[in-house]
């Protein structure tokens, strides 16, 4: 298991945006990635730092309302998906769930049990835990 994989301890919200800009190392390209965690947990933060590290300047924002956010950088797409707001896992299918996942994108799930069985194993699960202050971290590879 690769550091970047081990559980730590995030101090602040700089900490969570950078545990989020070391995932831009693993030059992931179609993967699937599970974030996990209760509200306020730090998902979007981590997203945030991710996309920073692959270049985007622009606003990230949590997809809560909108259920996607999609984001352009050059040859990589990332799709960031946010499912709190979805009662049954029906709702997806109206979405085009099947047909986004399919697509050479990035998808950053964020509270992926609302899907039920709508979506397939991930590469990645990252998990994020209130802390006090802080946030705890871990991630764990499947690939």
């Amino acid at each position: 298991m690769t550091a970047l994989f081990q559980p730590r301890l995030l101090a602040d919200e700089a900490a969570t945006l950078a545990y989020g800009a070391e995932f831009a190392a693993l030059n992931l390209r179609s993967e699937l990635v599970f974030l996990h965690g209760d509200l306020g947990a730090g998902k979007t933060t981590f997203a945030r730092g991710y996309l920073r590290a692959l270049g985007h300047r622009g606003a990230v924002k949590s997809p809560t309302y909108t259920l996607l956010e999609t984001y352009s950088l050059g040859e990589l797409a990332i799709y960031h998906f946010d499912f709190y707001r979805i009662f049954d896992p029906r709702e997806l299918d109206y979405m085009g769930l099947d047909e986004l996942l399919a697509e050479p994108a990035v998808k950053l799930v964020e509270w992926p049990s609302k899907a039920g069985n709508k979506l397939p194993s991930p590469a990645i699960d990252v998990h994020l835990t209130v802390a006090g202050r802080g946030r705890r971290a871990a991630a764990e590879d499947h690939r």
